[in-house]
């Protein structure tokens, strides 16, 4: 994609908590087997029209989960910074999050782009911007959560739907759409955190991030219902 679609589509965050205060029982960082890779792979996989990412209420927060741990998202062109969602979940279920994080994919003579991009620039392109990444916070029912790291991945690849993320705001650019298929090499920069499986009932995760200091660029707030299983 050329330059100016990097810009715009390449983010989507979630945020940070800077060092670990005391946090509900818990709540605190998770033995998380997830990445920055793993969580683009998740989401690109899945149509705009249905994708967390793109999800203004939490109706479409179960959407491609699987597993003891979910992935909770921030938010994606053309959706401002803010998101207010609600999303039922099973006890035992643990979160991994990006706080503020890029992906760069190299896409050969579509949405703009030349021809083939190498690794180096696609990752580049991205770094200033997580560089500049400031007062970022993950908080479980007001109390700040801790372990939230900067991770850079390895190269990966997406598979993208008809009617993909990038679909739109490279229409909307005028640039064409984004046909189905297999892109590579896709790179993620981006600060990433984890919170263990919460006990039934309500619990409410803000996450919150800026960049530049004063450019609010996520802002969303989960209320999850964590439903116990009921054995007979």
């Amino acid at each position: 994609m050329n330059s100016k679609m990097r810009s715009v589509v390449a983010s989507i965050g979630v945020c940070v908590g800077v060092g670990l205060v005391q946090a509900p029982a818990n709540a605190g960082p998770g033995d998380v087997t997830k990445s920055g890779a793993s969580f683009w792979e998740w989401a690109m996989s899945i149509p705009a029209n249905v994708n967390p990412l793109t999800d203004t209420t939490g109706e479409n927060c179960m959407v491609g989960q699987s597993g003891g741990v979910w992935y909770l998202a921030g938010t994606f062109y053309p959706l401002p910074p803010t998101a207010d969602r609600h999303c039922t979940v099973p006890a035992g279920t643990a979160f991994f999050m990006p706080v503020f994080n890029f992906v760069n994919v190299n896409t050969p003579n579509v949405c703009g782009q030349g021809g083939d991009i190498s690794t180096a620039d696609l990752r580049a392109f991205i770094a200033p911007a997580i560089d500049a990444a400031a007062n970022l916070s993950i908080t479980v029912d007001g109390k700040p959560v801790g372990n939230v790291h900067r991770s850079k991945s390895g190269v990966f690849a997406v598979t993208l739907p008809e009617q993909n993320l990038f679909d739109k705001p490279c229409v909307d650019f005028g640039l064409g759409g984004v046909p189905a298929g297999v892109y590579s090499p896709a790179v993620d920069d981006g600060y990433y955190g984890e919170v263990n499986a919460l006990s039934p009932g309500q619990h409410v995760v803000h996450i919150y991030a800026e960049s530049p200091v004063g450019t609010t660029v996520v802002d969303v707030t989960y209320h999850l219902n964590v439903v116990a299983t009921v054995n007979h």
